[in-house]
């Protein structure tokens, strides 16, 4: 699985129309644990490590961002794949967040 997708229900079931998979989650806690469970392997349930497919790309709402706070910026300046692709969620962005395109064009140099 190269992609996972990490959100509410709606757009989970979304996402698994087009191929990819998904856990849906409602409050920071759950959102921890399935981050977990795609990054590390780790079963906070059962305290296990289970193996976990090859996920390259994890999508995830700015929502689901907020709520993993340092555990998130912690991952993403580590360098390791997954890589954590924020999109907006069922409520629309979140003002003051940039989207993924303002990033790539401020990346580049593009203002249009």
């Amino acid at each position: 699985m190269d992609y996972f997708f990490i959100g509410d229900s709606e757009l989970v079931t979304a996402f698994r129309f087009v191929g990819v998979g998904g856990l849906p989650v409602d409050n920071a806690d759950a959102a921890r644990q399935s981050f977990r469970r795609i990054t590390e392997g780790f079963d906070e349930i059962s305290n296990t490590f289970i193996p976990t497919e090859d996920c390259r790309i994890i999508i995830m709402t700015q929502e689901i961002a907020e709520w993993l706070g340092d555990m998130l910026l912690q991952w993403q300046l580590s360098g390791q794949y997954p890589l954590v692709v924020e999109i907006p969620g069922m409520m629309g962005k979140i003002s003051g967040r940039k989207t993924l395109v303002d990033s790539i064009r401020e990346a580049i140099g593009i203002h249009v």
